[in-house]
């Protein structure tokens, strides 16, 4: 009894480890030995080959999980690189070759040990590396907070930050002092000049364990197709008269000039760290509302909050490999399903990819009117768009019974619950094309679907996410005779 309940590390307790291998995920392994044998210890953002200082979070009996608190020593494959270093990018010292290596290994062992496919090798098709490994991300949030943390005393201090929260903490911030490598090299090296310019107005940044202050978060999105901007500075209520919106677009366009398609003054009032409030208002103060990015010919009006894949380049080889796997229908009254279509990019590029029929279908309604306008911007006329629940498509839509051929699923990082993919194999097609941000969650539904009939068949991965733990995986799945 007692060593059942006897715990190596206690909650917050920092140890210093050794990584010697990684997890999917972007854990790092670290083995202590003990008298009972091996104690593990998964660090996360960690590299085989670092010594490290890491914060235990939870401790059990044979295993720790912790939190990365400095690298102590690099691994003997970074190299020094000529950007900012920020907590986001925690692999960008090390070589993309190795990167890729790293994730392709972690994740192949997901499939095989949750998955349960023992044919594995002769379906994997090997992993897309991205076609750009630097300034790849369409859009970027940076947090205000009234507690900054500086990287060379390495301690915090009072002040006015604009950056990135600081690794492991949700109140302190690392000002963003140059170009971070991730996204648009303009927009972040000239970002100071906008801090100065907020902390001159003499209003607050946001003190997060207080709850309270006025500047929040200031987010750009990128058109890579325009090469033009989008801003968002998101503020609280309190002393908004004090604040001169004409000036922060004034000092906004001064700094980025015509790049700058729109701006938005939005406000939130919440107390949690999130960018969107539950209740507040967001209001055009400057240009447009939206910008446009094109994918593989097609273009889509993208609003400040819209879902828009981030590395618009690596999508496009990730589509091209949906419309490849997707094929055509066998029959020709058969039709294909983006199902969770959110605004029609996929159903409108499987449209024109095909030639065939297309149904895009979500539950949310907004969603659906945003890609029937961009389906009539793209002049893509076999797309039709339904604002349905999945399990009960086929009751309200009787008339698509025994028609759809081809699902094409593209779920949230959470992965499908239980119970909807119950629905999704209910409505019988004979191919399942699933686009999954989170390589764990396709692994754990590939065994459910296995046991429904349908065999994995293809799979690839997609790297969209360089310097960062996250793959994409792109998986085929037909329905068994």
């Amino acid at each position: 009894m007692g060593n059942r309940r006897f715990r190596r590390f206690k909650r917050g307790e920092v140890i210093e480890v050794s990584i010697e291998r990684m997890a999917f995920g972007g854990k790092g392994i670290a083995l202590i030995p003990t008298d009972e044998g091996q104690f593990t210890v998964f660090v996360q953002n960690t590299l085989p080959g670092q010594q490290v200082l890491a914060r235990i979070v939870k401790c059990k009996n044979r295993y720790a999980e912790c939190k990365l608190e400095k690298v102590l020593e690099r691994a003997p494959d970074e190299t020094d690189i000529p950007y900012q270093e920020i907590p986001g990018a925690p692999y960008a010292q090390l070589p993309m070759a190795k990167q890729l290596e790293y994730k392709e290994a972690t994740a192949l062992d997901l499939y095989r040990r949750i998955g349960k496919v023992e044919h594995l090798d002769a379906v994997y098709e090997g992993i897309q590396a991205s076609p750009a490994v630097w300034h790849y991300r369409n859009k970027m949030e940076y947090s205000f907070s009234a507690i900054g943390f500086d990287r060379e005393k390495e301690s915090d201090y009072d002040g006015f930050a604009l950056g990135f929260k600081h690794r492991g903490t949700w109140w302190m911030v690392e000002n963003l002092d140059d170009d971070s490598g991730l996204f648009d090299a303009e927009l972040e090296s000239k970002l100071h000049l906008l801090r100065k310019w907020f902390e001159a107005t003499g209003l607050p940044a946001w003190h997060p364990p207080k709850r309270e202050g006025f500047y929040r978060f200031f987010v750009a999105r990128k058109s890579f197709h325009s090469d033009r901007l989008l801003l968002n500075l998101v503020t609280t209520s309190d002393d908004l008269d004090q604040f001169d919106r004409a000036a922060f677009v004034a000092k906004a366009t001064d700094v980025w000039g015509d790049r700058i398609a729109g701006i938005l003054h939005t406000i939130n009032d919440d107390t949690g760290e999130r960018v969107e409030a539950r209740s507040g208002s967001s209001t055009v103060i400057y240009g447009d509302e939206k910008i446009v990015e094109r994918i593989n010919g097609l273009d889509f009006a993208i609003s400040m909050s819209s879902f828009f894949q981030t590395n618009p380049q690596s999508a496009e080889k990730l589509y091209d490999g949906v419309v490849e796997y997707a094929g055509q229908p066998e029959g020709d009254d058969q039709l294909l399903m983006d199902l969770f279509c959110g605004t029609g990019t996929i159903a409108q590029l499987l449209a024109k990819g095909t030639g065939r029929e297309v149904i895009g279908v979500d539950i949310v309604k907004s969603a659906i009117e945003d890609a029937r306008e961009n389906a009539r911007r793209n002049g893509v006329e076999n797309v039709t768009f339904h604002a349905a629940d999945a399990g009960k498509f086929l009751l309200e839509f009787p008339e698509y019974a025994d028609r759809i051929d081809t699902i094409v699923l593209d779920p949230p990082r959470a992965g499908i619950s239980p119970k909807t993919l119950r629905k999704v194999i209910r409505l019988g097609a004979r191919r399942i094309v699933y686009v999954s941000c989170n390589p764990a969650t396709q692994a754990r539904d590939t065994q459910v679907l296995a046991e429904a009939g349908y065999r994995l068949d293809r799979l690839k991965l997609v790297d969209q996410f360089p310097h960062t733990s996250h793959v994409e995986a792109l998986a085929q799945f037909n329905l068994q005779p």
